[in-house]
Formats: structure tokens, sequence, C-alpha cells
């Protein structure tokens, strides 16, 4: 039996945007958001899509973590041979997407991923739990596997060969850094009247900030 989906429909009653409220640097207007999101408590407030392009310009999307941010850019990790290391390297143009759905917002972001330096990974690969650090190691990300017993195998492996010490960085791991050229705050509104205002960066480095229509 199909299932009528078209009457789901949500209100959107909260607080309006207006160009008065925003900080004249779109970071800035981040963090404010995100400190809200926290506060609000919405469910992993740093879950982000990310999209990249194969080789054929079919595009893909997936969930991964931000882990840092700032005037340089917004920071996540993976494997470096995973599916979306790959389209990266061969298109590093990017972008990312923060469904606040429940407290009715968003951010979209475009812009151009970056690999860290290992140091840089490094700092954040020895603050991660023993589990995720060994699941580093265990998962060759994106390839098919016959099952879960063999990777469940390989996990345990990577158990006993770093039980006495410190798990040491993969070299076939660690963070890139998408640097923004454009960020667009996204309100929504009653009767579907949303706000939206789009950040867009400039040749010479300044943030232009436009009102677009919902």
């Amino acid at each position: 039996m199909a299932i009528d989906i078209s009457q789901l429909r949500e209100e959107y009653t909260g607080k309006s945007l207006r160009r008065k409220d925003l900080a004249a640097n779109p970071i800035q207007q981040f963090e404010t958001w995100f400190s809200q999101a926290q506060t609000l408590e919405v469910i992993e407030p740093n879950a982000m899509s990310l999209a990249t392009v194969d080789a054929t310009g079919q595009p893909f999307q997936r969930t991964v973590l931000l882990k840092g941010f700032g005037t340089n850019g917004f920071v996540f990790f993976t494997n470096f041979e995973s599916r979306k290391a790959i389209q990266i390297d061969g298109n590093q143009r990017v972008s990312l997407l923060f469904p606040w759905v429940s407290i009715h917002r968003q951010v979209a972001i475009t812009g151009v991923a970056e690999k860290i330096s290992a140091t840089e990974s490094l700092k954040y690969f020895i603050t991660r739990p023993f589990g995720s650090q060994i699941g580093a190691w265990a998962s060759k990300q994106s390839s098919v596997i016959s099952s879960r017993a063999l990777l469940q195998a390989k996990l345990d492996e990577m158990k006993q060969k770093f039980k006495k010490g410190d798990v040491p960085l993969p070299s076939f791991w660690g963070g890139y850094r998408v640097k923004p050229n454009s960020i667009e705050f996204w309100q929504g509104g009653d009767n579907r009247i949303h706000d939206r205002f789009l950040y867009s960066l400039g040749n010479d480095d300044n943030w232009a900030i436009d009102r677009l229509s919902p």
C-alpha cells in the first residue's frame, strides 16, 4: 500500500531573521547559530551533509561530523581511500549542509576542500576513544566486503595489535578543511515565507550579504 505523504506539513513559527541581526562575518554568525543549536538541544548539531561529485558528474551525499571551525573553514575527518576522499581528489569543490530541522533552521555552505596537515590530524586523532582509533585502522572505508564477520575479525586483530601502547595515526586517515566561498543562513517562516541570507566571498576577501527570496 502506498503511503500518502502529500499532506505532511510542519508550520514554521520561529523568530524571523533580519539583516540587522546578522554578524558582518559568516563564521561569527555560524558560531552564534551553532551555540544556539546546542542550547536548544538539537541532536548532533555538528552532523552535516557533505556533497561531492564523481568523475562522471554524479553527485553523492553523506553525513559526516564537523570537528572544528574558524576563519579558515570547517574541518571533518575521514579515510583518504574512501569514496568521498577519492572524489575530493578529483574535484575539490564541495558543499555542506547543517539541517537543524527541529529549530527550523539550516546552513548551506559551498567551498573548496583541502587536506589539513598530518600534525593537525594527529592532534585530533589522539583525543578519540580507543574504539574509534582502532576502527580507523580496521575499516577500509567504502570497499566491498563479503560479511560483517570479516570486519569484526579485523577489529579484533587491531585490538590485539595496539592493546599495549598508543594507537598511531594511520597514514590513510586524516582531516579536510572546507574553505567557504558562500554561506547561506535559512530561517523557517510563517506561510513558507522563509528568511534567507547569503554571504558571498568577494575577490577582496570581504563578504557581501544578500537577502534571497524563499
